[in-house]
């Protein structure tokens, strides 16, 4: 039986705070262009960072030692949530201290690794209050969560937004249990409100396995899925090609460098386009990050402090 997912410790996880507005139709610039990284043949790395303990800026320190190009295309700051308004009864935005302090300094937090190539996509995760992605009751009130998830990528010049619907311990505060046409209609509102960001699905809980609705079936409307369970190979039960799969998921410092490294050679040998990882720290991993790019990329891994 698999390890739950994370072991999480959340800051503020029960607070009711939440963006009740948010500049509209605000965009940040992603300052200077981003420098071409050195080419990079194999699947695309994914590293989701805790920034409640962590820097994105370590995504940046990894190049591989053969051709410098960066060790990972993806990071994910980890997390935001989907909170409830008891006021209002409805689903809202919600930035923990951490969070907005990486928002707040996208200049120094999030340009950086813009500029090497590298792009920032914004998790969003439940918080114990009801509201989650597969139950919202009408399409506007998906389509009005899709556009505060929006405004928020234009806002701090994200490229994009993550998916992971866990802990919404959804009834809550007199919410609704998922339904059918919840997470198809916020999928599809996110994705008319940003046809050129990444969508990504972290395939686990109930949003997870409602992707159709009406005749809509959403897979096709993500760039990415991915396995949730770290240390294990299982395909994303999605409707996509394997190129923007990730049946292997490991917990860098967590998972044995053997089994990454035996992650990374199915997914080379089974065709797959992406490896995922989770919790890159701010200590010197490139002896773990090793084990799965030799087998990417057939190099190791170069750290810079």
């Amino acid at each position: 039986m698999f390890t739950p997912v994370r072991s999480r410790i959340r800051t503020a996880v029960l607070a009711l705070s939440a963006i009740t507005a948010l500049a509209l139709g605000a965009t940040a610039t992603t300052g200077a262009a981003a420098a071409p990284a050195p080419a990079k043949q194999g699947p695309t790395s994914v590293a989701y960072v805790e920034v409640n303990n962590n820097s994105m800026l370590n995504v940046g320190k990894y190049t591989l030692a053969n051709g410098g190009g960066n060790v990972f295309d993806v990071a994910v700051i980890f997390a935001a949530n989907i909170n409830y308004n008891t006021g209002t009864k409805a689903a809202t935005l919600y930035f923990n201290e951490n969070v907005q302090r990486v928002l707040d300094n996208a200049a120094t937090q999030i340009r950086p690794l813009q500029q090497k190539g590298i792009k920032v996509v914004l998790s969003v995760l439940g918080n114990h209050q009801g509201a989650g992605f597969a139950n919202f009751l009408s399409r506007q009130a998906a389509s009005t969560f899709a556009k505060q998830l929006s405004d928020t990528v234009a806002k701090y010049g994200l490229d994009g937004i993550d998916f992971d619907d866990e802990y919404a311990e959804y009834g809550n505060n007199g919410t609704g249990q998922p339904n059918a046409s919840s997470f198809v209609y916020l999928v599809s509102a996110l994705r008319a409100n940003m046809p050129d960001k990444i969508i990504s699905l972290y395939n686990i809980g109930p949003a997870a396995s409602r992707l159709s609705y009406g005749g809509v079936d959403v897979s096709s409307k993500f760039d990415y899925a991915w396995n949730p369970y770290y240390g294990t190979w299982q395909v994303p039960g999605i409707a996509l090609p394997k190129s923007k799969l990730s049946p292997a998921a490991v917990e860098i410092g967590g998972t044995s460098q053997s089994t990454a490294a035996n992650l990374a050679r199915r997914t080379v040998s089974e065709g797959y386009g992406v490896y995922l990882t989770y919790n890159l720290d701010g200590a010197d991993r490139s002896a773990d990050v090793s084990a799965f790019t030799r087998e990417l990329y057939g190099s190791d891994a170069h750290y810079t402090p």
